[in-house]
């Protein structure tokens, strides 16, 4: 579930900071008048993405086995893609994206306001949920109940932590905020890639495919099932989720996992030193 909390929060923190940044621009400029279309392009975004969440969920509910693995496997790894690149340009634009947006709503609202606004805070928040989904539809197949959970807690506090910024004034350092959560993620995007690798070799197991030593065991921790320390049980599941652990693990997941780590965390260090944190 902390996993799932913390990608939830991390996309929900980031369209609630957003939408609340167009609406405090448009009170300080006497142009409140024009929230109610902010809302409008919200409440559609929330609606398609839980429509889109919907179906993706009943059609993996109508999927053969096999094509089950496969479609684990593709969703994984599409979530890696979309966090890692997420993560990219929050590093690049964490520290500015107040006047960044402040910006992109002057521009709106010197236009056709209705449509702009509304358009304007729809792509922000759809972005993000479905995002979210990507990220969130490998944990809602293994733990429905789990996932579930860790998104309505990850909601709840990320839209009352940026309503707090706000209401103090932008205190917090975003730019830190996003670099050591970038850091988090780095380390569920390496797991995910982990997972997405071993779904796909059962797919290949599956279908006949050989593909070697990469799918023979590279470790194999003599811990029982029942054991809370097992990567399904109470303590270990939690690790799974943040940092990919399992019990046993074939040499092509190690070698993704690790490959992954070796080259994002590096990368994101260097941007965000680069930029001073």
């Amino acid at each position: 579930m902390l996993g799932q909390y913390l990608v939830t929060f991390r996309e929900a923190f980031e369209a609630a900071l957003i939408t609340a940044i167009i609406l405090s621009y448009l009170a300080r400029s006497d142009r409140h008048i024009f929230s109610r279309y902010v809302w409008y392009g919200v409440a559609l975004a929330v609606t398609a993405s839980l429509t889109l969440g919907a179906i993706v969920w009943l059609t993996y509910g109508m999927l053969p086995e096999t094509f089950k693995l496969i479609f684990e496997a593709l969703t994984a790894f599409i979530a890696v893609l979309v966090l890692s690149s997420m993560i990219y340009w929050m590093a690049l634009k964490g520290g500015s994206i107040n006047q960044e947006m402040e910006k992109r709503v002057k521009i709106a609202a010197s236009r056709s306001a209705r449509i702009s606004l509304s358009s304007l805070s729809f792509i922000v928040v759809f972005r993000e949920g479905f995002e979210t989904i990507l990220f969130l539809t490998p944990f809602l197949v293994a733990d429905t109940m789990a996932t579930l959970v860790g998104m309505f807690f990850g909601i709840s506090s990320a839209v009352l932590l940026a309503y707090g910024i706000f209401v103090v004034g932008m205190k917090i350092n975003l730019r830190r905020f996003f670099y050591f959560t970038s850091i988090m993620l780095i380390l569920l995007a390496g797991g995910l890639a982990g997972y997405g690798t071993h779904e796909l070799l059962e797919y290949y197991e599956e279908t006949g495919v050989k593909v070697g030593w990469l799918s023979d065991p590279a470790y194999t921790l003599s811990i029982p099932a029942d054991s809370p320390f097992h990567h399904k049980g109470a303590i270990g599941s939690i690790f799974a989720v943040m940092f990919g652990y399992t019990t046993s693990a074939e040499w092509a997941r190690v070698i993704v996992h690790i490959a992954y780590l070796m080259i994002s965390l590096p990368l994101v260090f260097w941007v965000y030193r680069k930029r001073r944190v």
